[in-house]
């Protein structure tokens, strides 16, 4: 246990900052399974829009550094690449 205010001070922001991290990394994996989910049943078009959401949410956790903007790239290019690949079944 933490003896110094300083420390003591880290452990709660630690605290708090660790919630706030699984908050947002828990939007974007509920986020993924809508989008997986539209894209199993067939629905492109419900997918499309489920992609556009997820990509806008993978930006917004990237930028305040919950993951890395390089993870968030890759993300989005796997699941773009899932996408038109449905898509080009599809048609």
């Amino acid at each position: 246990m933490a003896h110094s205010l300083s420390a003591k001070k880290r452990v709660r922001q630690n605290a708090k900052r660790r919630t706030i991290n699984r908050a947002r990394k828990s939007m974007v994996k509920t986020q993924i399974k809508h989008f997986e989910d539209a894209l199993t049943s067939g629905k492109v078009d419900a997918a499309k829009e489920q992609f556009r959401l997820l990509t806008k949410k993978l930006d917004k956790v990237a930028s305040s550094s919950t993951i890395h903007k390089n993870t968030a790239a890759r993300m989005k290019s796997r699941l773009a690449k899932r996408l038109k690949s449905a898509a080009g079944k599809k048609a």
